[in-house]
């Protein structure tokens, strides 16, 4: 279902908000709520997508290095590390901890494209981050939080 806008004025204020970097998709340009729903959801439809990041994105299995560091850390580091090695930590609707939400302890597809509940329920391509961009990978992969900062993203290539 394709979407238009009855007054160019409101295709300007998305592009402004946009351009500023206030808005990370459309769905939340719209105020959709925010709600993580892990990858399992996403590789109902987007099958072949799904299985090649689980069988070869680092990513699909980033709790594994949270957890083996867990003991030596303090609990500001923990929460730090789940930034990125986690789906959703600390957005509503996203990561709480293994014993609650399960389905996105790893850094998952809606890391980088965004909460899917309204792209699940719509199926629309403009209720999910569908095209990303070198800025969304350096949410994590930055000087601050990778030391030999010589990341070679997969944007293009495709992590999954």
């Amino acid at each position: 279902m394709k979407r238009t806008w009855k007054r160019s004025g409101g295709l300007l204020l998305f592009l402004s908000l946009a351009a500023a970097g206030l808005l990370s998709s459309a769905g939340e340009a719209r105020g959709e709520a925010k709600q993580y729903v892990g990858s399992a959801a996403c590789g109902d439809c987007h099958d072949r997508e799904y299985q090649r990041f689980m069988e070869h994105a680092k990513k699909a299995r980033s709790y594994e290095s949270v957890a083996v560091m867990k003991a030596g850390l303090t609990e500001k580091e923990y929460r730090n590390c789940l930034e990125c090695h986690a789906t959703g930590y600390g957005q509503p609707g996203g990561f709480v901890s293994v014993e609650e939400t399960p389905h996105l302890k790893d850094a998952g597809c809606e890391v980088c494209h965004g909460p899917g509940s309204k792209h699940l329920e719509t199926r629309d391509r403009g209720d999910i981050r569908a095209t990303l961009t070198l800025e969304t990978c350096q949410r994590c992969h930055n000087e601050e939080r990778v030391r030999s900062f010589d990341f070679k993203p997969l944007l293009f290539g495709g992590a999954h």
